[in-house]
């Protein structure tokens, strides 16, 4: 991080020198090699270089305790957070959410999702509160990071957060991240008897963005058994992927065999007006035509077919 940002810092320095506005003589003692310029010093790095790893590097010194957390809270934060990390409005939910995770709505929060006390510090170091970001105090940091932790009750109400124990602080959810082993993340780099790409064929905006012909046979999560329909198909990956592959605004994931078998209850005419008309109901929300309003009502049933084809 401090080399990245001494470098940009640099860059920086010397795009301003181009412009003029370093003309004092003692700016030029330390030129680059077109004789512009100056290193960055290590305050005007410090002001860039703010990010918290963790394990807590990066943390600056100070303390706050939750109960002085809790009126900073409520003044900077409640208006759009909410007094118990609720969220007012669309704005974040901060605290609760505590196994629902393997739901089909999961409610991620700072306690029920987020891995580290780091990022948590570091958000609200770096952007908080919204109408001014920056402007709190290290220890009004602490402050706020540590009544948030007790909305969560991660800690208890006397808990005093410092920089020595941060990284005592375990979240619910430390265990539940994994190293993506997927091979479109991990496929080494061909050196020798590669595939032409000009032989690849993006199908689609969606496809296009990560192509798939690498990939061994059989990788997807999608039935191969089931007919393909491939103007279904056509339109699947390039306007419902995106959100029916991730499960998106609680889009059924295409392959889930129990959740389509429910959604295909009322039948397939009902699905299809659904996904032409659009939708909103506790199980989700789908825009008419997912959105692209220049499918026609063919092409929509048709991507709903492979859908419900994949998923059988």
């Amino acid at each position: 991080m401090y080399n990245s940002v001494k470098k940009y810092l640099k860059i920086l320095v010397l795009a301003s020198a181009a412009q003029g506005l370093f003309i004092s003589p003692a700016y030029a003692e330390e030129a680059g090699h077109y004789g512009l310029g100056r290193i960055a010093t290590p305050e005007e790095i410090a002001g860039w270089d703010i990010d918290v790893r963790p394990d807590g590097l990066g943390l600056p010194a100070g303390s706050g305790s939750v109960a002085d957390g809790e009126g900073l809270y409520e003044g900077q934060c409640a208006s759009c957070h909410g007094l118990f990390g609720e969220g007012e409005g669309r704005w974040p939910i901060l605290a609760g959410g505590f196994d629902t995770l393997s739901e089909g709505r999961p409610e991620k929060t700072v306690g029920s999702y987020w891995p580290h006390a780091s990022t948590l510090y570091d958000y609200i170091r770096r952007a908080m509160p919204f109408t001014a970001p920056q402007s709190l105090t290290a220890d009004e940091t602490y402050a706020i990071t540590a009544y948030v932790l007790y909305l969560n009750e991660i800690v208890d109400e006397e808990f005093v957060l410092t920089k020595d124990n941060f990284s005592t602080i375990v979240m619910p959810n430390a265990d539940g991240f994994f190293e993506d082993d997927r091979p479109d993340v991990r496929n080494p780099t061909c050196m020798k008897d590669c595939k032409d790409p000009s032989s690849i064929k993006v199908t689609s905006t969606i496809a296009g963005v990560t192509p798939t012909e690498h990939m061994e046979e059989g990788a997807s999560n999608m039935t191969e058994e089931a007919p393909i329909n491939e103007h279904g198909k056509g339109i699947y990956n390039q306007s419902c992927a995106v959100c029916h592959n991730n499960g998106m605004a609680g889009a059924p994931i295409t392959g889930d065999k129990e959740v389509w078998a429910d959604r295909t209850k009322p039948g397939m005419e009902a699905v299809i007006n659904r996904a032409i008309n659009g939708y909103v109901g506790e199980d989700g929300a789908m825009p008419a035509k997912g959105g692209n309003m220049s499918l026609s009502d063919e092409d929509v049933a048709a991507a709903v077919h492979y859908m419900v084809e994949q998923s059988q």
